[in-house]
């Protein structure tokens, strides 16, 4: 797991402790001056705009984390199912054309 700067401290160990995972903290570059990429980071922040795009993810409705994390699954699948779809869609039409 990789997480930015913010993070410091006492998360490490807790992640490693309760998780079972290394936690990577990824500092930015103070040498650096405006906008720079850091490593993984647009992939999460990518994967977050994904799932908010479905309306019920647009907002924390929910009481319980449980929900939350099914809400996210049930996005997730909406976003696999639509690609694999497509996959297929240009399957069929490349096989039409040859």
């Amino acid at each position: 797991m990789s997480f930015y700067g913010g993070y410091r401290g006492q998360l490490i160990h807790w992640v490693e402790e309760e998780l079972g995972l290394k936690l990577e903290i990824v500092k930015r570059n103070d040498d650096v001056k405006g906008f720079e990429i850091l490593p993984w980071r647009w992939i999460v922040e990518r994967t977050f705009a994904w799932i908010s795009r479905n309306r019920r993810m647009s907002k924390d409705f929910e009481r319980l984390p449980e929900t939350t994390e099914a809400w996210i699954d049930l996005s997730m699948f909406s976003i696999m199912s639509n690609r694999l779809e497509s996959l297929e869609n240009s399957k069929k039409h490349s096989e039409r054309a040859a």
